[in-house]
């Protein structure tokens, strides 16, 4: 199952909510205002490189660059809507709002 999170950690548990879910090799994507959670250095860095242990990380170029950010956790893929809409055909999606 892909999950998805389109809502910043600094202000919902989408991502907490998320992480209890998860299965191992279940992608996560973060799009929208969710791609702040992969900004490198911030309170969340350690909780993804738990999550990176069992699960494919993704988060939506276009989204990091829309809100400049640069740098992000290493081992989280960036991708583009070509690899958003590949992910999407491969699994069942379940998106935390």
């Amino acid at each position: 199952m892909l999950h998805t999170i389109n809502k910043s950690p600094f202000s919902t548990d989408s991502l907490e909510t998320c992480i209890r879910f998860l299965q191992p090799g279940d992608p996560v994507l973060f799009i929208e205002d969710g791609v702040y959670a992969v900004q490198q250095a911030n309170r969340f860095s350690e909780t993804l490189a738990g999550v990176m242990k069992n699960n494919p990380v993704y988060a939506l170029g276009p989204d990091l660059d829309a809100r400049g950010i640069s740098n992000i956790v290493e081992g989280v893929s960036s991708i583009d809507y070509d690899g958003f809409v590949d992910l999407v055909v491969e699994h069942q999606v379940n998106s935390w709002l």
